[in-house]
């Protein structure tokens, strides 16, 4: 059987609709240290760890719509600080969770809520 998948891509990938492509790429880039760019007509392909994102403009059947991601980052309250001075809107502050997550939810200024969460045991 032959490969079905892009090389070096998961077998699921998000996907983010939006009117505004840069935005939403410049706040993965600044608030989860995502790496990527935004690529005009096509979908940018935002790399987080090992995971992709990528992000879509609008049109036609595709219209803008909001997405709920839980997102493991290196210091989860150094990582809400950032999306909270990105214009985010807390929805719960960090947090230690019983399951061993410290987590935090946000919800960007394109309304997508995130949970982002580091793994401590």
């Amino acid at each position: 059987m032959g490969a079905f998948q892009p090389p070096d891509w998961p077998t699921v990938a998000a996907r983010l609709f939006t009117d505004d492509v840069e935005g939403l790429v410049a706040f993965l880039r600044a608030v989860l240290g995502a790496e990527g760019e935004a690529q005009g007509d096509r979908p940018a392909e935002m790399r987080l760890g090992d995971s992709v994102i990528m992000v879509s403009g609008g049109g036609g059947i595709r219209q803008p719509s909001s997405g709920f991601l839980y997102v493991y980052v290196a210091d989860t309250d150094a990582a809400y600080a950032r999306a909270m001075a990105t214009g985010s809107t807390e929805i719960e502050p960090p947090a230690d969770m019983p399951y061993g997550d410290r987590r935090a939810t946000v919800r960007d200024p394109w309304g997508n809520t995130w949970q982002i969460a580091t793994w401590r045991g």
